[in-house]
């Protein structure tokens, strides 16, 4: 196809990414090790490990797994916030020739038992505070072997002590469990210390991660991503930030580049942006465990001169509007990078004016290992649009039938390229569904592009809603709710929030008279993770359907805009 952008790329940005260079993720983590040794790699609650500590800690892990039984492609589920432990379990994962299965924290135990059984997860390595939601599902899983974590385990003595006897005692955040042949994740770093990792060849088609995402069945599918997908992201995300992190106005490039790793690290846009990307380039993360708790985000990361700030819109406004944030030192800050929800452009202005820097929008989904478009980080202009697409990346706007439409005119964006992922894990009718026959990814996102390549999108195929930067479903929210025995029937949608982009909405016909907006929000309470709780619950003797019973979502949108115009 025609690839006019490329005329309007930013000076520096390649138009192709070689991902040949590296066999597998594996290969590329490893040269890291390598080649930035002694260098700082991730900073966490006051703690450092260097390169060369997370290869020797992943070396031992990744080995202790491979003597538990498990062979190449066996699946194991990473269970745990922005921590230290995570870089060091993601990469004795890959190590291994195993596959990282990212699961949120925060899952109810039937978001998590349809993970862990979907992905047919054989391991899974948590950090405690969670581990009384395994509890109640295991039983019902293929898990055979459990890592715990605490919060402490890496942060030496006696700091370690104290934080875990705050955690459990003080803060009584880890609720008591009961899960039988447990391994401490300290006692798996001991115990593989002494035995010896044997990497299995990888290769570009081997299945790195399983990214878990919504889809139209109201149950989430699993992004096959393997290390093809991962390695291109990588190398495309890098390319794409060079004209920033060589700016002239900020002095000559800083010898380690330093990321605040704010968002979490289970999700798509942080894994790459953050993660891996930093591991690439020999770069630090500072870990941020909950970046709602603004004070002990702004402690962590006080004492740098952070180079890169990966964010959603919510993040970026909370921190423009924070005194204590207006007081840090901005003067090598290169990337504020917005992705996960729309940037809005209030928030954008705000951010420039406190800490000169723009915020560069960009565009991607769990399907695409996430970036696939974004705006040139040479610039503060505000476009309101997702941008360019990337490096080796092909975007087209297609109609209903799948034939590119005119420039200008509306239609569904479809993405091709290396970082689009293979498939979804055991769902070939579901692949079937969002993928051309000349390999373009289908995204649900209706868009316009402009005659300079820039997509700006006006409109969803998909009822998805969109939570701050998390996919939110409507048929899996309708399918809890209406297990309710008070509820006849139920429609979900999303509705505008001012903090987080969209809120769920639930429209309701009583089936019990007695039933109350508190009773749906307790039920939901106990069945969904916080985002996809709904903030608002209306009561109808009816709900509008099409002539064979199905219910109108858009209908219901519609009115909730026209409210919205009117106030």
């Amino acid at each position: 196809m025609d690839r006019f952008w490329l005329k309007h790329y930013p000076a520096g940005v390649p138009h192709e990414i070689d991902h040949h260079r590296y066999e597998s993720v594996v290969q590329l983590i490893e040269e890291a090790f390598t080649k930035y040794r002694n260098r700082t790699a991730y900073v966490g609650m006051g703690r450092k490990l260097t390169f060369g500590d997370l290869d020797r800690m992943s070396r031992a892990l990744g080995a202790w797994l491979q003597s538990r039984g498990l062979n190449k492609g066996d699946r194991v589920a990473i269970m745990m916030p922005n921590i230290l432990q995570y870089p060091v379990a993601l990469a004795a994962v890959l190590r291994a020739g195993l596959v990282v299965v990212n699961t949120n924290p925060l899952y109810t135990p039937r978001e998590l038992e349809h993970q862990l059984t979907d992905s047919g997860a054989k391991a899974i390595i948590i950090l405690e505070n969670f581990a009384t939601t395994l509890q109640q599902v295991i039983g019902r899983t293929q898990i055979k072997e459990v890592v715990v974590a605490t919060m402490g385990d890496l942060l030496g003595f006696p700091k370690g002590a104290i934080v875990n006897f705050a955690v459990r005692k003080l803060k009584k955040m880890v609720p008591p469990f009961q899960l039988s042949g447990t391994t401490s994740f300290l006692s798996t770093l001991t115990r593989g210390e002494r035995l010896l990792l044997e990497t299995p060849a990888i290769g570009h088609e081997d299945v790195a991660f399983l990214q878990y995402t919504g889809g139209t069945t109201g149950l989430a599918k699993g992004a096959t991503l393997v290390h093809r997908n991962i390695i291109a992201n990588i190398l495309q995300s890098e390319a794409w930030l060079q004209p920033a992190l060589n700016n002239p106005k900020k002095g000559p490039p800083p010898e380690q580049l330093i990321w605040v790793c704010a968002l979490p690290l289970y999700h798509i846009f942080s894994l790459t942006a953050c993660c891996l990307l930093g591991m690439r380039v020999g770069g630090m993360n500072i870990l941020i465990p909950n970046p709602r708790d603004l004070p002990a985000l702004l402690k962590e990361i006080s004492p740098y001169r952070f180079n890169l700030f990966p964010a959603v819109n919510t993040l970026f406004n909370a921190l423009a509007n924070n005194p204590e944030f207006r007081k840090l030192d901005f003067s090598q800050l290169r990337v504020s990078l917005g992705g996960g929800m729309a940037v809005q452009e209030a928030v954008a202005r705000q951010w420039l004016e406190v800490t000169g820097c723009p915020i560069c929008e960009a565009y991607g989904l769990s399907e695409t290992s996430p970036a696939a478009t974004g705006n040139p980080v040479d610039t503060d202009v505000f476009t309101g649009t997702i941008g360019l697409p990337f490096p080796s990346t092909e975007v087209a706007i297609l109609d209903d039938n799948g034939n590119p439409v005119p420039l200008g005119e509306r239609g569904e964006i479809a993405i091709r390229g290396p970082q689009v992922m293979a498939g979804y894990w055991g769902h070939p009718e579901e692949t079937a569904k969002v993928m051309t026959a000349d390999g373009f990814f289908k995204t649900g996102d209706i868009g316009i592009m402009d005659e300079r390549g820039y997509t700006k999108i006006v409109d969803r195929k998909k009822d998805m809603i969109l939570v701050s930067g998390f996919n939110v479903y409507p048929n899996e929210i309708e399918g809890v709710v209406a297990d309710h025995p008070g509820v006849l029937e139920v429609a979900a949608i999303g509705v505008p929030d001012a903090n987080s982009g969209e809120a769920v909405k639930l429209f309701i016909v009583k089936k019990d008279p007695a039933l109350t907006e508190k009773d749906v929000m307790s039920f939901c309470a106990e069945r969904l993770t916080g985002y996809k709780k709904p903030k608002y619950v209306e009561f109808r003797t009816d709900l509008p359907k099409t002539n064979v019973g199905k219910i109108l979502r858009r209908e219901l949108r519609d009115e909730e805009l026209k409210k919205k115009a009117k106030a």
